[in-house]
């Protein structure tokens, strides 16, 4: 059966990622969580000290810094690898998603993302969630998604994400978070933020994650019914 690219974009804490891993799993496909790339790039430059204006040290840090995913083989859980270390959890601080927006809009960095997403989907049977997916990485993907939820509800899921780890967050700063990286994630000149004029509406608001997940493989079996693949 041939392969697909499937494109899942969106608001923050509607539920991506998680539909986005299921997906691919129950596909056999490989999963990308390009959100997880700039939250690691943000890390990285926190970490370091570096001002996220100072375009010399940025341009230096990408070329230098490794960006790889691993699926951990007793949970399975997909985690990020930043130069060969683990930093799944500490690219999910609040701190990362308080910063995260404002180091995606540099172009540079945007760049080189799409490049090693591009390269990571070039042999396609791939799943990648984030917000220019089906706009900029991969226009030309048979499936799209663009996934949507009420900001309150999306800063729920955040906040139980958070106390998961430990960190407790009051509800309004998370939603005064979301509506900033909603935001500038929206009006930045470089692929912003918005619904590809092929992609299909997904409002996750008042619907399951078994449900979300049932609505992209019905996208996926018409995709390929469509293109006569199946």
């Amino acid at each position: 059966m041939k392969q697909l690219v499937i494109a899942i974009d969106g608001y923050s804490s509607c539920g991506k990622s998680t539909t986005a891993k299921a997906v691919a799993s129950l596909l056999h496909y490989a999963y990308v969580d390009t959100g997880a790339m700039y939250r690691a790039v943000t890390l990285h430059l926190l970490e370091q000290g570096i001002s996220f204006d100072d375009m010399a040290r940025i341009e230096q840090v990408l070329r230098e810094i490794s960006i790889t995913f691993r699926r951990h083989r007793h949970t399975g859980r997909n985690e990020l690898f930043l130069n060969g270390v683990n930093c799944e959890d500490d690219i999910r601080q609040m701190r990362i998603s308080n910063s995260v927006s404002e180091v995606s809009v540099i172009p540079m960095v945007r760049h080189a993302m799409v490049a090693q997403q591009q390269q990571m989907g070039r042999k396609r049977g791939v799943v990648m969630d984030g917000r220019d997916i089906g706009t900029t990485v991969f226009p030309d993907a048979e499936v799209k998604i663009f996934m949507t939820a009420d900001v309150e509800l999306r800063a729920r899921r955040r906040q139980d994400e958070l106390a998961a780890t430990g960190e407790q967050v009051p509800l309004e700063d998370i939603i005064e978070n979301l509506r900033k990286r909603d935001y500038l994630d929206s009006t930045r000149a470089e692929s912003p933020l918005r619904r590809a004029a092929d992609a299909v509406l997904l409002d996750t608001t008042h619907i399951t994650i078994a449900e979300q997940v049932d609505f992209v493989l019905d996208r996926v079996s018409s995709a390929l019914f469509m293109a006569g693949w199946d």
